[in-house]
């Protein structure tokens, strides 16, 4: 939908940059409302649970497949399991902090665009952490699921959920971590033009694969904030290029669009050059002064009455 803005090898557009100070103090007191409305989320801890069983029993109606099934794999090995609970502990904020900082020195436009969206996503994503609080799988008995931060490490969360003031373990729906990766390799598929830019889903895929395993998050967070995320890309769209008219072709010597050129738009002496003579004025060989040519005053061959003056 957006390819074709922005060439890779073009130099970055620093018109379109926002000023520095500015955008590090929103970008700061942006993740401060994030922290402050997660927080405020909490104290919920009845409602969560009971939310997190009736998201538990609405997968296992639609057949959604058991976020068992993924720990599993992860519990074959205990480095693999280790290395995805430091994926989940240290990837989240640096690799969304590292892809706004190299938009807004490479991708200025893009910039401006992807802090858009993740601020609308997020801002959605905490009225619903609101409005929904919801124990992650992880602290659910009915699940089977362990806690693989807790028993392995490393892990962002107190022991007791409904102590922990560091985080609101209380706010799984939707997941910013799925979220947030999506949006992440979208704006770096769309801000670039390598044949391998595609790879950049592989970010989001190994955030779903680790959210899961983990049991911090349900299936349905991923799809919660897809459908979000979905939407804010469609109300955010990123500004276009120029109009259509600036990309016509140009007369390289007069400057007139060839379009109008040809539709008789604009006036006499500005064509691009002279028109191709009418086929009706061809004269075999030695014809040279008919009445082809006659009608072209003062044109070499012209013929003229006998006696007139040249």
């Amino acid at each position: 939908m957006y390819a074709g803005n922005e060439p890779a090898d073009r130099e970055p557009d620093s018109s379109a940059r926002p000023p520095l100070i500015r955008e590090l103090l929103l970008v700061v007191g942006l993740f401060v409302v994030y922290k402050l409305g997660r927080q405020a989320a909490n104290g919920h801890v009845d409602e969560a649970y009971a939310n997190a069983g009736h998201v538990w029993d609405l997968e296992r109606s639609v057949h959604l497949p058991a976020e068992g099934a993924v720990q599993d794999l992860l519990l074959r090995d205990e480095t693999l399991v280790h290395l995805a609970n430091t994926y989940y502990a240290t990837v989240h904020f640096p690799a969304t902090a590292l892809f706004l900082v190299w938009l807004y020195w490479r991708r200025p436009r893009h910039y401006v665009w992807s802090r858009r969206v993740l601020a609308a996503l997020t801002g959605a994503a905490l009225v619903l952490h609101l409005l929904f609080p919801l124990a992650p799988p992880r602290l659910l008995a009915a699940t089977g699921l362990i806690d693989t931060g807790q028993v392995y490490g490393p892990t962002v969360y107190g022991a007791t959920p409904s102590t922990d003031s560091m985080a609101n373990q209380f706010a799984a729906m939707p997941s910013l971590h799925f979220g947030w990766a999506v949006m992440v390799a979208v704006g770096l598929i769309v801000a670039t033009r390598s044949r391998w830019r595609w790879l950049w889903l592989l970010h989001p895929a190994v955030t779903l694969l680790v959210i899961v395993g983990t049991a911090n998050h349900y299936w349905l967070d991923s799809i919660v904030v897809s459908a979000l995320l979905a939407v804010a890309l469609a109300a955010l769209r990123l500004p276009g290029a120029e109009p259509v008219r600036a990309h016509l072709p140009w007369s390289s010597a007069t400057g007139v669009p060839v379009a109008a050129a040809v539709s008789g738009a604009v006036g006499p002496g500005v064509l691009p050059g002279p028109r191709p003579r009418p086929s009706s004025s061809y004269a075999p060989p030695g014809t040279a002064g008919t009445a082809a040519t006659a009608e072209i005053p003062g044109a070499a061959g012209t013929s003229m009455a006998p006696g007139t003056r040249r």
